[in-house]
C-alpha cells in the first residue's frame, strides 16, 4: 500500500494540517502580523519620514498615511492613503506550521515560534516593498513625481517587490524548515 511509507504518511499529514493551519493564520492574522508591523513602522520612520506620516494597522491590513497630495504639489488637498494587505506576504506561514506538525518531532512548538521569528522580517520586507512600489511606481505620474525617487530606485523598489511577493513568502518557510528537520529528512530517505 501506498501510505506503509514513512514520506506517504508524512505528505498525508502536511495536506492534513494544511486547512486548518490556514484557518488559525487567517483569523490570528492581525496578532501575527503585529512583530511586523513594528518593523514596518521603524523603517517607515527612520528611512522614509520624508514620504510617510504614519502607519496603522488595521486588522492584517496597514495604512499608510503619506505626505503625498492626490493632485500633485499644487494641486487638491489631502493626503494619500495606501493600504497594504500583509497577509500577502505571510502566506508560507500555514505551509511551514503544516510541516512543523506533521512532522512529529520533538521540540514542535519551539520549531513553531523560531521559524515565525525567522519569517516576521521578510514579512516586513513584503509589506514595505508593496508600499514603495505603490507610491513610486502605479500610482500615477501625479503621484509618483512628488516622491523624487530616480529610474535606478524605481528598478530597485520593482525588485525588490517581486523578490519580496513572489519569492520570500515561499522560499524562506521551506528553507528555515529543511534546515531544522535534517535528521528528519534523513530519516525519511532511508
Amino acid at each position: 500500500m501506498a501510505l506503509s511509507t514513512p514520506l506517504a504518511r508524512f505528505i498525508v499529514r502536511v495536506f492534513a494540517w494544511l486547512p486548518v493551519a490556514f484557518v488559525v493564520w487567517y483569523f490570528a492574522g492581525p496578532i501575527l502580523m503585529w512583530p511586523a508591523v513594528l518593523i514596518v513602522k521603524l523603517v517607515a520612520h527612520v528611512g522614509f519620514a520624508d514620504l510617510v506620516s504614519g502607519v496603522e494597522q488595521s486588522g492584517a491590513t496597514l495604512t499608510f498615511a503619506t505626505y503625498l497630495k492626490p493632485g500633485g504639489a499644487f494641486g487638491q488637498s489631502g493626503q494619500i492613503t495606501i493600504d497594504v494587505n500583509m497577509l500577502l506576504y505571510a502566506f508560507g506561514l500555514p505551509l511551514f506550521a503544516a510541516l512543523v506538525i506533521a512532522a512529529r518531532e520533538p521540540g514542535w512548538l519551539r520549531r513553531l515560534g523560531l521559524g515565525y521569528a525567522v519569517f516576521v522580517p521578510f514579512i516586513a520586507w513584503g509589506a514595505m516593498a508593496d508600499f514603495l512600489k505603490d507610491v513610486a511606481i502605479t500610482s500615477g505620474p501625479l503621484i509618483t513625481s512628488q516622491t523624487g525617487f530616480a529610474s535606478w530606485q524605481r528598478e530597485v523598489i520593482a525588485f525588490a517587490y517581486q523578490f519580496g511577493s513572489l519569492i520570500l513568502p515561499t522560499v524562506v518557510p521551506a528553507v528555515v524548515w529543511v534546515l531544522m528537520h535534517r535528521s528528519f529528512l534523513e530519516r525519511l530517505r532511508a
